[in-house]
């Protein structure tokens, strides 16, 4: 009778804390929509690896009996997971404007940051950003660099003529594969097309394998015309995710030259992070975009000023105002958050030597 009576008062207890649990659950729950809605105004994608990392490592210290530590850190996953699913569902009404077509990088980025969002394709850079400005869009997907190609201009020249932010900046490889049509064999293979820069990222392996080339638009459109066509001697460069979505196969994988090829993309929306946002990182960033002052050392006074508050520059580019002959605005790029009394102090010196001074975007290394 007394063990009954035991397990009765053991029952009543988890009852109790049950009730407590699902009353603390919908408040957190709350709490995660209050957070999509950030997120869906600053173009922010529901993943953070960084978060979750901080939360596991710091909530687990909330434990003190060592021998249910693991119990509970797997109760967190599981609770995380849960949030992101919700996140997931109220941000799945977002638009995100890309250039170019289904299947292609810039596609493949914009999936990788919001997946299960409503991917709008544009024909043009400056199309994807006008519907975000427009309001047409949440927010843009546009590659900021190439580690093989280098800078992309015109994405550059609308973030500083325009009026979006950077919010986040994730590194996508790029992996070419050489892809046919079903029948198609590598060895029959006469001919490939794809964008101007996938050939040239290829070009030995074309060349070893003495193929002609032919230019297209980009690498989703040639694989269309691989598909369109159905010739088994003409092939595409293109990405796995392109071959899968356009029913093609892959006739030989990793075709690019370097290793290493990456592109950076970045989220560009209406709204810039909040002040506080990024305070427990290691790898948060910023962005700044200048015009300096016409006096000597103008540069080199505003550069000294940013690694004086204790700023690492990461890059510093600089390209042509395109109403002013000879004159140029300054891209810069640093490590660190800009949201603190150091920052506040940079911005202000640097003021004083630039003529046009503007936060593009704050972000932190994505992580997916």
């Amino acid at each position: 009778m007394e063990e009954k009576d035991e397990l009765l008062k053991q029952r009543e207890i988890i009852s109790l804390i049950d009730k407590e649990m699902a009353e603390l659950f919908e408040k957190r729950m709350k709490a995660c929509a209050g957070i999509a809605a950030y997120k869906k105004e600053r173009g922010l994608s529901v993943v953070d690896r960084s978060r979750e990392e901080f939360l596991i490592e710091n909530n687990r210290s909330y434990i003190s009996d060592p021998a249910i530590e693991s119990y509970y850190v797997e109760f967190l996953k599981g609770t995380i997971g849960l949030s992101r699913r919700y996140q997931d569902r109220l941000l799945s009404g977002m638009k995100i404007a890309y250039s170019g077509v289904p299947g292609a990088f810039a596609y493949i980025a914009a999936k990788t940051m919001f997946d299960g969002a409503s991917l709008q394709c544009r024909q043009s850079f400056h199309q994807a950003y006008q519907s975000v400005e427009a309001g047409e869009c949440d927010c843009a997907v546009l590659p900021l660099e190439n580690s093989y190609a280098g800078e992309v201009g015109a994405v550059m020249d609308l973030a500083f003529q325009g009026g979006l932010f950077i919010n986040q900046v994730i590194e996508l490889p790029v992996r070419h594969c050489l892809i046919g049509t079903e029948n198609a064999v590598r060895e029959e293979v006469r001919k490939v097309i794809s964008h101007p820069q996938a050939l040239h990222q290829c070009s030995d392996y074309i060349a070893r394998h003495g193929f002609s080339t032919e230019e297209f638009g980009n690498t989703a459109l040639a694989a269309q015309y691989v598909r369109d066509t159905d010739d088994p001697e003409v092939a595409a460069i293109a990405s796995r995710e392109t071959a899968e979505l356009m029913g093609l196969k892959i006739l030989d994988e990793q075709i690019q030259d370097s290793g290493v090829n990456t592109t950076r993309f970045a989220s560009f929306s209406r709204t810039l992070r909040g002040q506080g946002e990024q305070t427990d990182g290691e790898d948060d960033s910023f962005i700044l975009v200048c015009t300096v002052r016409n006096e000597a050392g103008s540069l080199a006074k505003a550069l000294n000023i940013i690694g004086a508050c204790g700023y690492n520059m990461k890059s510093v580019r600089s390209r042509p105002l395109k109403e002013l002959l000879w004159k140029y605005y300054f891209f810069i790029e640093a490590e660190g958050n800009i949201n603190t009394p150091d920052g506040q102090k940079m911005l202000s010196g640097l003021s004083d030597v630039c003529s046009d001074l503007r936060i593009l975007g704050s972000y932190r290394a994505g992580k997916f």
